[in-house]
């Protein structure tokens, strides 16, 4: 796990680490999309849409072959659901809504194999070996697996200090949205409840030694020390974009007067 390993060491230096949250659409293509911006990973998200699985296991393979990070989110922090998605092949998983250290526990026993897990690995996630043998598997995958647990309720967050510490634990990462609407805060990212959470939720990443994962707007994540960030949607990221040419243009056209046109200020 080249992407995994990498990855790791940028986040542990310090650097800014970006990426993008796959949740409206996902295709293969979208990994080289995100990768050539850029940025140095991609979640493709399944806790809100069902995305072809044969597709995302296509992705995933991109990953793997470029040495790009590609994670994935599975729909919950439940046994199947976690060993299904690591049957697909990525380098990690960012794993929503995330309450204890039974359910830590319950994380581990899905990726991976006995005598330290429970998983029985398949599908096109075998490709990251070269041989079946347990050692292979251990050294190949489960050392340099990436666990994001994400705090998204107040059951979490009393929590946050021991899902930090647990040695699975990559990151601690938010759900900012189900984390506000949790607390009585929805949406008021800047209220007393949200920032105070926020507080404990970094405390506990620091007392671990552990980054902190958030997702939004990465310069204002930047000012606010954040080093793991998530920009967003591609597709909603891109109809922003649209908008933005849109926009340029119809001032552009505001701006010039009609009799200083001519045929040749035009592209045929």
């Amino acid at each position: 796990m080249e992407a995994a390993i990498h990855l790791k060491r940028k986040l542990d230096s310090g650097a800014i680490v970006t990426g993008m949250l796959a949740t409206n659409h996902f295709w293969p293509g979208m990994v080289e999309l995100v990768m050539d911006a850029g940025h140095d990973y991609l979640i493709i998200d399944l806790e809100h849409f069902t995305h072809d699985a044969e597709s995302v296991a296509a992705g995933c393979a991109i990953g793997r072959r470029a040495n790009f990070a590609v994670f994935v989110r599975p729909p919950a922090a439940e046994y199947v659901p976690l060993r299904l998605a690591m049957d697909l092949g990525p380098c990690g998983l960012l794993i929503p809504c995330v309450e204890s250290l039974e359910t830590m526990q319950l994380i581990q026993d899905a990726v991976w194999m006995k005598p330290r897990g429970r998983r029985r690995p398949g599908g096109p996630g075998n490709s990251w070996v070269k041989d079946f043998h347990y050692e292979t598997w251990k050294q190949t995958v489960e050392d340099h697996l990436i666990i994001l647990p994400q705090i998204e309720n107040r059951i979490g967050l009393r929590s946050a200090r021991e899902i930090a510490s647990h040695p699975l634990t990559t990151a601690l990462a938010v759900g900012p949205y189900d984390l506000s609407a949790d607390l009585g805060a929805c949406w008021h990212p800047d209220s007393p409840e949200m920032q105070q959470a926020l507080g404990e939720i970094r405390a506990a990443a620091d007392a671990a030694g552990k980054r902190q994962w958030m997702i939004g707007h990465g310069p204002d994540l930047v000012r606010r020390g954040y080093t793991f960030l998530c920009l967003g949607e591609p597709t909603a990221a891109l109809g922003a974009k649209l908008a933005e040419l849109n926009q340029s243009a119809h001032q552009a056209s505001e701006s010039v007067d009609e009799g200083d046109r001519s045929r040749d200020d035009f592209i045929p």
